[in-house]
């Protein structure tokens, strides 16, 4: 398997990988090849339409890697148009691989498919279902693409599958809205509630998709450095206060804020604060053969220190 065509591919995943991969006998597509090497094959391809079928056809990709998804929604876009991204987008390129005879399908799924639920154990396996909660858009849209995906293995088995559940990903410049949440002055936690989070370096995700496109074996797998961080563990690291409230008191400034253009977040964020899905790793070590690394910690210090903070 040499021929490999990545969907969103000028996003920050993307280009550590085609850095991993090389240009030969990569074609990378996007809206734009903004941030691309001048050297690597470049398609325009929109994943909500019908340009995967046309492209991928064209291409004959023996392996697409499907990183095409909405994480920070721009300023401005609904939840319909991301929805025509991560879910119809996923439908779409799932359906010209199986018309045009790909071999493999590398998917970036995340942990937010598991959903965030009290129940959630600590760590989670892969063998948790997925319960992305319908009051987040990305988790929903991300449990969704899993619904997609599962179907295709029952109906096209030779279409082989690698989906990576992956953490919170960061690696130098990232900036979206959970590095926001790092950059505040006092750090945010629900009262009764560690909080906690994993994280995965970019470069060691950029390796474990180059590994999934060639010799790591199909199957489904968590993505996340060794341990997990509290809110405590990271206010410690950043050397700031943590703010803590109770559940109800967050809900209600959250209800209040929001319709007055004060919050972006309504109520349904607390549960994003309470319940974080903790990712186990061992099937990536043990079953696909690699090993982050660093480890969560290590990536966060990372970050930081990239970040001046």
């Amino acid at each position: 398997m040499t021929r490999i065509l990545i969907t969103g591919g000028a996003g920050m995943v993307g280009r550590a990988l085609v850095a991993a991969l090389g240009p030969k006998d990569v074609i990378v597509t996007d809206l734009s090849r903004t941030g691309l090497p001048t050297d690597v094959t470049f398609r325009r391809m929109d994943v909500t339409g019908s340009d995967p079928d046309t492209v991928i056809g064209a291409e004959r990709p023996d392996v697409v890697v499907h990183l095409a998804s909405i994480v920070t929604p721009p300023p401005g876009m609904t939840r319909a148009q991301a929805f025509a991204v991560d879910v119809t987008g996923t439908r779409n390129v799932v359906a010209a691989c199986v018309a045009h005879g790909v071999k493999r399908l590398v998917v970036t799924s995340s942990g937010a498919a598991y959903g965030y639920h009290a129940d959630n154990p600590v760590p989670l396996t892969e063998d948790a279902p997925c319960r992305g909660n319908p009051e987040f858009a990305y988790a929903d849209h991300k449990r969704q693409v899993e619904d997609i995906l599962a179907e295709a293995r029952r109906d096209h088995p030779a279409l082989a599958q690698v989906v990576l559940r992956v953490g919170t990903v960061l690696g130098a410049g990232t900036d979206n809205q959970i590095t926001a949440l790092f950059r505040r002055k006092r750090l945010l936690a629900i009262r009764n509630s560690d909080s906690p989070f994993v994280f995965i370096w970019t470069e060691d995700l950029a390796r474990i998709v180059e590994r999934a496109t060639t010799a790591g074996p199909a199957g489904i797998y968590n993505v996340a450095g060794d341990g997990w961080l509290s809110v405590d563990d990271l206010a410690q690291a950043l050397s700031k206060p943590v703010l803590r409230l109770p559940a109800w008191v967050l809900k209600a400034a959250l209800a209040v804020a929001r319709p007055l253009g004060l919050s972006q977040y309504g109520p349904e964020q607390v549960r994003f604060l309470q319940y974080r899905p903790v990712l186990d790793n061992t099937r990536l070590k043990n079953v696909f053969g690699y090993t982050p690394q660093l480890t969560s910690a290590q990536v966060f210090d990372l970050w930081k220190n990239e970040a001046g903070l």
